[in-house]
């Protein structure tokens, strides 16, 4: 209970952190091998969206042709909105048996519950800036790549430019004072992240992840 308070206190409502070791999600990582969750979901529709910061545009496909066409590492070049990315969205009817096995970070904000958003993508791809409430970001298979700025510190970017052109054309060219909080999130890790602070994110390898916010 101790440590907790300490934790709400220091970082809850102030700061990103990582968390280490604090839940076991193999079971719930194991049903998330390729094989698995094709064999289970293949022929299942998802809701995609459109990889910029105003994800408007939602397409529908089977479960199967979005990992047989769609998991390709990203191009530099591709806009935001040419880019269909699968998180959120998902359809509890049919997804929460697999939810059920997971277990998310034991700490809450007082006043708050948790809702799921779980996501599959290829290297490069990603969600350009954007805020939204608190809540917590983990990694089940792959590498995932954050940066992170507080609320009063908005962003150099393009809504519609991809994270992975972010990343190669204007971060190099960032003054030290203009760079964003970085990290890199591997499996069994989760980030916290506090209400509001603008983030982006960039997969890094084909990726499995689980984020749950908190409102």
């Amino acid at each position: 209970q101790l440590y907790l308070s300490y934790l709400l206190l220091r970082y809850a409502f102030s700061r990103p952190v990582i968390l280490q070791g604090i839940t076991d999600n193999s079971e719930f990582q194991a049903q998330c091998t390729k094989d698995k969750l094709l064999t289970r979901f293949g022929d299942r529709p998802v809701r995609l969206s459109t990889a910029n910061t105003y994800s408007y545009r939602k397409v529908d496909l089977p479960f199967q042709e979005y990992v047989d066409q769609l998991l390709e590492p990203q191009d530099r070049t591709s806009l935001g909105s040419e880019t269909l990315y699968f998180f959120g969205d998902n359809n509890f009817t049919e997804w929460g048996p697999l939810f059920q096995k997971y277990t998310p970070p034991p700490f809450r904000i007082p006043g708050t519950t948790g809702a799921y958003s779980f996501g599959i993508a290829g290297p490069g791809s990603g969600v350009p800036f954007h805020w939204h409430g608190p809540g917590y970001s983990e990694v089940i298979f792959g590498r995932k790549r954050w940066f992170l700025y507080p609320p009063e510190k908005m962003p150099e970017f393009h809504p519609n430019r991809t994270t992975l052109s972010w990343l190669l054309d204007t971060y190099p060219f960032l003054p030290s004072w203009e760079k964003p909080l970085e990290c890199t999130i591997h499996p069994g890790e989760v980030l916290y992240f506090p209400d509001r602070w603008w983030h982006a994110t960039l997969n890094l390898d084909t990726s499995v992840f689980i984020s749950t916010f908190l409102g």
